[in-house]
């Protein structure tokens, strides 16, 4: 087992970005939630459960000569990300997921993962659609970067995720998608 770095829960973290992130997710749950915003919200974060949908694209998008590149790019964006926030951040860091430390958040989903830092699926999401976008048309590259802005914005709202989670995932899967695209691409005209 792997002992954790630095707590960014509240040991470390300063308490004003403590508070700041807590009153972000509270304001999140008490003007934004609402039946319908929840059901889509809860469904959309599910679908990035595992990268399990960015996967499937990905190789969807291997079996179609056309986006074959894509597909690859995708697969080993995904790959990069996950060793980079699961295999080496998470256990690293070891942050607490926002409900445990910030009082009145109610997490609309189960994480059974304990550590929030940096958030997979938004890493996941981000990775995938920067790794596509050389290899697909502007509009579906933006449709991409549009699915990967909303899976981060709805980890927040289910509250599973601190803001700091969501934005390092998102950088990280904009590093691993870049590198990726470029390892994959060959001589273009």
């Amino acid at each position: 087992m792997v002992k954790c770095g630095t707590q960014l829960g509240g040991e470390v973290l300063p308490d004003f970005l403590l508070e700041l992130e807590g009153a972000v997710l509270l304001w999140i749950q008490e003007y934004l939630r609402g039946p319908v915003m929840d059901s889509f919200f809860m469904f959309y974060t599910t679908l990035g459960n595992m990268g399990l949908c960015w996967l499937a694209l990905s190789v969807g998008m291997l079996c179609i000569l056309k986006t074959r590149k894509a597909g690859l790019a995708g697969l080993l964006a995904l790959l990069m990300g996950f060793l980079c926030t699961n295999v080496i951040l998470k256990p690293l860091v070891c942050r607490v997921r926002p409900w445990l430390v910030v009082e009145g958040l109610t997490a609309l989903v189960a994480e059974h993962d304990p550590y929030s830092f940096p958030s997979g699926h938004t890493c996941a999401a981000f990775a995938a659609a920067l790794a596509w976008r050389p290899y697909l048309s502007k509009k579906w590259g933006n449709i991409a970067l549009l699915c990967a802005v909303l899976m981060g914005f709805s980890r927040l709202y289910v509250g599973v995720h601190f803001t700091t989670d969501v934005l390092c995932g998102a950088l990280v899967g904009l590093m691993s998608g870049g590198l990726a695209g470029r390892l994959v691409q060959t001589k273009r005209k």
